[in-house]
């Protein structure tokens, strides 16, 4: 792929924030474990807290983050108690809008009583010719007051914006989003890599024997995984 675009109108560049590559982007919570927890593990290594997983930290810096444009508050109804959104009068759009709950089914499960919400998003996302991009929940962005759905789109054809339908999940009524928290991560992929050919079998006795031996070199060895079998050297320049 030679290049990923995001593109906005001529009249907000520069006035909203723009989407950053998703490695810049982790989780607060993520960035404040510590590596050790200071003790050993089972197999006498010394024992490690999610931080020191890569293929966890390498999920959540795949693709861009998109950001909220612009702040957003929360608070209830003072009559009837119901959630309530805000945002600033001054702003060039709503940031925010509703769905029909029929759209997702909300008189039944999993979703009854829930109102299905979007992020106004205004960045089109273009690609080349064969890639498309996921739209997915900022990963393992646990900390956020709600859950995006997920979506797929063709962005080497579609020339309009993906906005973000959502659900709120706040335990509380008020608290505020600030312009520039993660609103979605979008992940660009090729889509004839979808369509490989697969197979489904037992492993011969060679491959056992490698898996058996890549177990134990797993329990009784520190970084097996960042010093052999993670290809770091191919995931281009941007970490």
């Amino acid at each position: 792929m030679s290049e990923i675009s995001f593109l906005c109108p001529p009249e907000l560049e520069g006035r909203i924030p723009p989407p950053v590559p998703a490695s810049k982007e982790l989780p607060e919570w993520f960035r404040a474990l510590p590596r050790e927890m200071d003790m050993m593990d089972a197999h006498g290594l010394p024992g490690l807290t999610v931080r020191a997983c890569l293929p966890v930290a390498d999920v959540m810096s795949l693709g861009w983050i998109i950001p909220l444009p612009y702040s957003i508050s929360t608070g209830a109804d003072p009559q009837t108690g119901q959630l309530q959104f805000h945002w600033s009068r001054d702003v060039a759009f709503a940031p925010l809008d509703l769905h029909h709950p029929g759209q997702i089914g909300a008189d039944k499960p999993p979703f009854q009583g829930k109102q299905p919400l979007k992020f106004i998003n205004p960045w089109r996302v273009v690609l080349p010719a064969g890639w498309s991009a996921a739209f997915l929940h900022p990963i393992n962005h646990f900390e956020l007051p709600f859950q995006t759905f997920s979506g797929s789109v063709d962005c080497d054809a579609l020339d309009v914006p993906i906005n973000v339908p959502f659900l709120w999940t706040g335990e509380t009524t008020e608290m505020t989003l600030p312009a520039g928290t993660p609103m979605v991560q979008v992940i660009p992929y090729q889509r004839a890599a979808m369509t490989l050919p697969s197979e489904t079998r037992a492993e011969t006795p060679q491959e056992a024997a490698a898996r058996a031996q890549a177990l134990t070199r797993k329990h009784s060895e520190e970084s097996v995984y960042a010093r052999e079998w993670r290809r770091r050297h191919e995931r281009g320049s941007r970490e």
